[in-house]
């Protein structure tokens, strides 16, 4: 596999790192025959990292997308149901093309099988899952056609810039989600990968591989974990632009065991 710092090039200057602890942002629900647990998260994995399995209630300053159709960013968004040997996760996920899903990598990982869930509920089957070793990141091949595909930013956002993040948090009704970029931070989960974008967006558990986008709807960076202080913490457009370049970036993801 080829090693790369990708990402860790793209600091801005005058950005102070945040240093914050951070909560996995999968939410887990419980099967009928047992409880469900939360995937693992990449290694190395710090002792301030901790799961989170409270059922909030739905974050400030959003609001709920109908499934008609009607507002084009929810048109790509794609509610990914992990089922494990353990348990039922949920994550979110969007359209890179017509038959490629952008995720997180703790979103697919140790799967028996995954159920994709379009804006519109279309059920998508899924025919494979690749993660990458250097960012909580993940794409998944699909055997149909996806309903629409957003535009990638040329570069990452700047502090101040407005975000928007779509997807479905608790596994339950595509939301939106607004805010700002804050600044950047030392990946907690992969110090060697550089930084990551902070902004103020709420998030919670089943946001994980949800869009985060710019004013023009063009992605900025993938979510994939919250703070403790209630803060998103993105993977930017850079990191994931260098990954998609470089196809021994990602591996097949592992099934789980039994």
């Amino acid at each position: 596999m080829t090693r790369t710092t990708a990402g860790s090039a793209r600091r801005r200057p005058g950005r102070r790192p945040l240093r914050t602890a951070v909560v996995a942002a999968a939410a887990v629900a419980s099967l009928a025959s047992g409880c469900g647990v939360l995937p693992a998260l990449p290694e190395p994995v710090p002792d301030t990292v901790v799961p989170s399995f409270a059922a909030p209630d739905e974050p400030a300053g959003s609001e709920n997308l109908s499934p008609d159709g009607s507002d084009a960013v929810s048109r790509m968004a794609v509610r990914i149901r992990n089922v494990g040997c353990e348990g039922l996760s949920t994550g979110s996920g969007f359209a890179l093309d017509a038959r490629t899903i952008v995720t997180n990598k703790h979103v697919v990982d140790s799967s028996r099988s995954l159920q994709l869930l379009t804006y519109d509920g279309r059920d998508i089957a899924a025919q494979t899952a690749s993660t990458a070793d250097l960012a909580d990141l993940a794409v998944v091949r699909t055997a149909e056609d996806l309903p629409s595909s957003p535009t990638l930013a040329e570069d990452d956002p700047a502090p101040g810039d407005p975000v928007t993040v779509v997807g479905y948090p608790e596994g339950g009704r595509l939301t939106v989600t607004k805010g700002t970029v804050i600044g950047t931070a030392t990946d907690p989960l992969h110090e060697n990968l550089g930084e990551v974008l902070v902004t103020d967006a709420p998030v919670e558990p089943g946001s994980s591989g949800s869009a985060a986008l710019d004013d023009s709807g063009r992605v900025i960076g993938v979510v994939y974990a919250k703070t403790s202080t209630d803060k998103s913490l993105l993977v930017p457009v850079s990191t994931l632009r260098d990954l998609l370049a470089d196809e021994a970036s990602f591996t097949p993801a592992p099934a789980c065991d039994g």
